[in-house]
């Protein structure tokens, strides 16, 4: 079986939806579906998952010039999870990465 969660996101607008909302932010395995992602929070962290929200990014294409010429290449697609946790949970992130 592959590693559903890659790493958790710390940004502005994720700490925002944490302090708000109770909403984690994930960045998942692109071939993961919603009740894998589920499950596998749930079974790391002990928590309850209410509902989990899916998005899916394409990477970008960057070019680089150098004297041999033109060279093109793509970063790497990802997916980002939303999870929503029962209130009163709680994942205390910096302990558990």
């Amino acid at each position: 079986m592959h590693n559903i969660i890659i790493k958790p996101l710390f940004t502005e607008k994720v700490s925002g939806l944490t302090a708000d909302q109770n909403k984690y932010a994930f960045v998942v395995d692109i071939h993961a579906n919603k009740i894998e992602i589920k499950r596998a929070i749930q079974k790391k962290f002990n928590v309850t998952v209410e509902s989990v929200t899916t998005a899916t990014f394409l990477g970008k294409t960057k070019m680089i010039m150098r004297k041999a010429g033109r060279f093109a290449g793509k970063k790497p697609d990802f997916k980002k999870a939303y999870i929503v946790l029962k209130a009163g949970d709680k994942i205390d992130l910096f302990e558990q990465v």
